[in-house]
């Protein structure tokens, strides 16, 4: 009975012996691929407070504490600064999901050489996002440049999936162009069909967590969400405050 009573108390000294060599990364992976099998954990960092872990997940930003059993999700401020400590991180990871799409793969209008250039994700049918498109010379005399990813909020199959489609087959970018004006304007297009960007368009946008649209992200990575009319959106792109 002693010598089994020894060897139990050896095998629970080697069991905390090795949990206590576990780094924080290494119990954290443990505990989420328990949690979550088959998960995909893109980086695990220490994040700015003391005792928590910042985790990525595809696009998904969460904290976790350091012994693998609580995890958080939200965005961490700095009370003393004001700062929002999250957000660089979301606007880093847009900002790279972005340039991984090639623009050939958007649908661009304005000059090369603007001052400014943003992303926005558009549905044909968003009220919104007509408004934003009437005003296209605008954003373009203000010095932004506008590139546009489609995210039918429908989804696919629908009738502005549908449009988005036929708008990107409607031939060469000139005709591209025109056929979103038109179909923006509320005209009916041409039905056609090709190979097109426009499911990919949909899982970037999925991936960044989009909700609505229009959806527009700058060049840094920072999403505004809603529409913002061109004097505005040049103020806030040149730093100037409301």
């Amino acid at each position: 009975m002693r010598r089994l009573s020894t060897l139990a108390l050896l095998a629970a000294s080697l069991t905390l012996t090795a949990a206590q060599a576990a780094s924080p990364e290494q119990t954290i992976r443990a505990a989420l691929e328990q949690a979550v099998p088959g998960i995909k954990i893109s980086l695990i960092r220490p994040a700015p407070i003391a005792g928590l872990y910042e985790i990525m997940v595809g696009t998904e930003l969460m904290y976790v504490t350091e012994d693998g059993r609580y995890f958080v999700t939200g965005h961490i401020v700095d009370l003393k600064t004001r700062d929002d400590l999250t957000e660089p991180r979301l606007a880093q990871l847009r900002k790279q999901r972005l340039e991984q799409l090639d623009v050939s793969q958007m649908l661009t209008f304005g000059p090369a050489d603007a001052k400014h250039t943003v992303t926005v994700f558009t549905d044909i049918e968003c009220g919104y996002c007509r408004k934003l498109h009437s005003q296209i010379a605008d954003y373009n005399q203000a010095g932004i440049r506008i590139r546009y990813v489609f995210f039918p909020r429908a989804g696919k199959g629908s009738p502005a999936y549908d449009e988005a489609v036929s708008v990107w087959c409607a031939g060469d970018e000139e005709a591209r162009r025109e056929a979103l004006t038109a179909a923006k304007a509320g005209k009916s297009i041409p039905a056609k069909t090709c190979d097109n960007p426009i499911d990919e368009h949909m899982a970037l946008g999925a991936d960044l967590g989009l909700r609505g649209t229009p959806a527009i992200v700058t060049a840094t990575g920072e999403m505004i969400p809603g529409y913002v009319e061109p004097k505005r959106l040049a103020a806030e792109l040149n730093g100037a405050k409301q």
